[in-house]
């Protein structure tokens, strides 16, 4: 598949009416594994399902559903957070998650909600302070669940705890901090994350690929727009840094980052 290909996959999928998580985390994939095959690794999220649906028989119990895709996902399959290695690209996408069963939290939670919902399952992700997790409701009770970790159901106890790991004490736990966020929320998490990743590295060319579906996703959003005009001008496409650029200041004239955009604008046109 062709780079333009790659990206028109990616938008019919961001774009369709009730959004496939699983699908766009797979077609998030497509410029980094081209050939990557996205029906095969949807069949595959099927029958990781099944299987957690053969373990819970006759039984029609949320909890005993949700008992399942953990004992599937993180008994027999072995699925884990990368400690290891947690800022390695590979755990950013999803088929490479599948592939070699390590993630970080905001995957391997795609991965737990894509399972979950395919045995009937009302799952969300939260979006946490610092550690992504999944919110299950069962018979009107809400589980919080941490893939991140096998699975662990977290008490209140166990999310401040959480918190004090993270920040040191500094954040108490709010209601806000375990509200649902929208699948568009979570791809955009993703994406970010890659971003991040790949800028740190000083992987140019990566970093572009990713910020393209981030502007492909939401096409007004003025930050993302100007970044893709600056890592073009590193790139020397100065035509599409100047296109990126002047978008840029029609979305946002009165932005803090606004006067530097001008003066590169004026120096591309000098060239």
């Amino acid at each position: 598949m062709d780079e333009s290909a790659q990206y028109q996959a990616f938008a019919e999928a961001v774009s369709a009416p009730d959004l496939d998580l699983a699908r766009v985390a797979l077609t998030m994939a497509l410029p980094e594994y081209p050939d990557l095959d996205v029906p095969e690794h949807l069949s595959r999220l099927d029958r990781l399902a099944e299987r957690a649906g053969e373990a819970a028989g006759t039984e029609d119990s949320a909890y005993r559903r949700l008992a399942c895709v953990d004992y599937v996902l993180f008994k027999q399959e072995g699925f884990k957070g990368n400690e290891d290695d947690y800022y390695d690209p590979e755990n950013s996408f999803l088929n490479r998650v599948m592939a070699r069963k390590r993630g970080i939290p905001i995957t391997l939670s795609v991965l737990y909600m894509e399972v979950a919902r395919r045995v009937g399952l009302d799952v969300d992700g939260v979006g946490f302070p610092g550690h992504f997790l999944v919110k299950a409701s069962c018979d009107g009770q809400e589980i919080l669940v941490d893939p991140f970790h096998g699975g662990d159901i977290l008490s209140p106890a166990d999310l401040q705890s959480l918190l004090d790991k993270l920040y040191g004490g500094r954040l108490q736990v709010q209601p806000e901090y375990l509200s649902a966020v929208s699948p568009r929320q979570i791809v955009q998490r993703m994406l970010n994350n890659i971003k991040l990743i790949y800028a740190n590295r000083q992987d140019l060319k990566r970093c572009l690929r990713v910020v393209e579906q981030l502007v492909i996703l939401n096409p007004d959003d003025a930050e993302q727009v100007r970044d893709r005009g600056l890592l073009r001008l590193r790139l020397r496409d100065g035509a599409g840094a100047l296109t990126d650029l002047e978008r840029f200041l029609e979305l946002a004239p009165d932005s803090g980052s606004a006067a530097t955009v001008r003066e590169q604008i004026e120096r591309i046109r000098k060239h």
